[in-house]
C-alpha cells in the first residue's frame, strides 16, 4: 500500500479515505490534507484497491462493495500498529464508520476517532434508504462535517433521523455535498474548508 503522507511525523496520523468517484490525489482531497498538515495533523492519505486500477487502467470502475472495502480499510488500521484517527470523503467517511462499527477489540483499541466529511446518509435522491443502522455501534467520538444543503443528508434530513446525540456535528452554512456554498449565500467554499480543517485539528489534537 502506498500512502500519500502530508504533516509532521509526530503528529496524530489520520487514515483518510477518498471518496466513491476521485482518487487520493483529488484537489479536494490534496487541499484538506495539506490544510491540515498545517495544523499539526500527520494526513496518510491512500487509494482503495478498485480506485488503483482505475488510475493504471484509465477506465471508468465502480467502488468494491462495502465489504471488500470495509475489510481492506480494517487492514490498514492494523498494520499501522499505532494508535490512528480514520475517517474520509463521502464514501470515505462511511467505510470508516463502518470499521468502526464492528466491534472488534483489537480495532477499539486502535481507532482514536472517525472523521467524516459529507457524509453519504442516503443516496441521491433515495432519502428512504438511510445509511445510519451502524452509527450507535461506534465507541470511539465521531465528527461529521456537513454542508446544511448537502443532496445525500442537509441539515433538515438530519434533524428528522434517530441517530446518536453524542456526534460531533460541524454544519457548514449553505454547503452542498463538497462544503461549496452557492455565490448569493456570500459565503465561500474556501472558508468552509478551513472552518472544517479547523473544527478536526481540535477534535484530534485534544486526545493528544
Amino acid at each position: 500500500m502506498e500512502f500519500i503522507f502530508d504533516g509532521p511525523e509526530d503528529g496524530p496520523l489520520f487514515l483518510f479515505a477518498h471518496g466513491a468517484g476521485a482518487s487520493c490525489q483529488s484537489q479536494w482531497m490534496e487541499d484538506m490534507a495539506q490544510g491540515l498538515a498545517k495544523r499539526g495533523i500527520r494526513v496518510a492519505r491512500f487509494n482503495f484497491p478498485y480506485m488503483q486500477i482505475r488510475m493504471q487502467q484509465g477506465t471508468r470502475r465502480p467502488p468494491d462493495r462495502a465489504p471488500k472495502l470495509v475489510e481492506f480499510f480494517k487492514q490498514l488500521i492494523l498494520e499501522s500498529k499505532q494508535p490512528v484517527f480514520i475517517g474520509g470523503k463521502s464514501m470515505g467517511g462511511r467505510i470508516a464508520s463502518m470499521v468502526a462499527a464492528l466491534g472488534d477489540d483489537e480495532l477499539n483499541s486502535a481507532i482514536k476517532g472517525v472523521i467524516c466529511l459529507g457524509y453519504p446518509f442516503h443516496p441521491q435522491a433515495k432519502p428512504e434508504k438511510l445509511r445510519i443502522e451502524h452509527l450507535p455501534l461506534i465507541n470511539a467520538d465521531l465528527l461529521i462535517c456537513q454542508g446544511t444543503r448537502d443532496k445525500l443528508g442537509s441539515e433538515l434530513d438530519v434533524a428528522s433521523y434517530d441517530i446518536s446525540k453524542k456526534i460531533d456535528w460541524c454544519w457548514l452554512e449553505d454547503g452542498d455535498h463538497d462544503f461549496k456554498p452557492r455565490v448569493k449565500s456570500g459565503l465561500t467554499l474556501e472558508n468552509h474548508l478551513e472552518i472544517a480543517m479547523d473544527k478536526i485539528a481540535y477534535f484530534t489534537l485534544k486526545s493528544e
